[in-house]
């Protein structure tokens, strides 16, 4: 495993979940907005929200709004999701993130991820898919839709890899999934209620 995956794995123990968030276009343009998600933004890293993953977006924006992210928090475990391309890998190669998220197995995406030593897990919900990740060495695998996994995939036969679950979850989840032997779920659309961070992702950062 290479340092980079080592100290990933590391996080992982350290805190269970990522947050996902899909930036909206108006929070480009919109200052209130903007001052808006950075405050609460604050309030979760104060209360030690460690891994965040922001989805990319062809936005000319998005480049800088990551940028400022990263340059405002340089300890958050920060990574971008929804990677489709390999402009979305070298847009998060020049901001520095620490990961990116694929949605589906892409293997093309993946080898050419490798080639520029950076970490990119992919979403993987069939054998198939998976013995094909296992084989080029890939050893963080997100789960996803979790919902739809193919019930021949038995992640404790697989010892050596860093699994995560993702699709449809929330906060509450975290404690069901570790017990399965998840490291940690991603929390995507239901961390945001009424365009708020979900208040009891508050309430487990301050109990944890």
């Amino acid at each position: 495993m290479d340092v980079k995956g080592d100290s990933f794995s590391d996080l992982l123990l350290k805190e269970s979940f990522f947050l996902l968030i899909k930036l909206e276009d108006n929070v480009y343009s919109n200052t209130s907005i903007r001052n808006s998600f950075f405050e609460e933004l604050e309030n979760l890293v104060k209360l030690g929200l460690k891994n965040i993953e922001i989805s990319w977006s062809n936005n000319k924006n998005w480049f800088d709004f990551v940028s400022d992210i990263k340059i405002k928090y340089p300890r958050i475990n920060l990574g971008s999701a929804s990677i489709v391309n390999k402009q979305s890998i070298e847009d998060s190669l020049k901001i520095g993130l620490n990961f990116s998220m694929m949605k589906f197995w892409d293997k093309d995406l993946f080898n050419y991820a490798q080639s520029k030593n950076y970490l990119l897990i992919p979403g993987i919900n069939n054998l198939k898919d998976l013995k094909e990740a296992i084989d080029l060495r890939c050893n963080i695998i997100k789960i996803y839709p979790i919902k739809s996994k193919d019930s021949s995939i038995d992640i404790l036969n697989y010892k050596n890899i860093d699994f995560v679950a993702a699709g449809g979850l929330s906060i509450n989840d975290l404690k069901t999934y570790k017990s399965l032997g998840y490291k940690a779920i991603v929390i995507g659309d239901k961390g945001i209620i009424k365009k708020k961070f979900d208040p009891k992702i508050y309430e487990w950062l301050k109990n944890n």
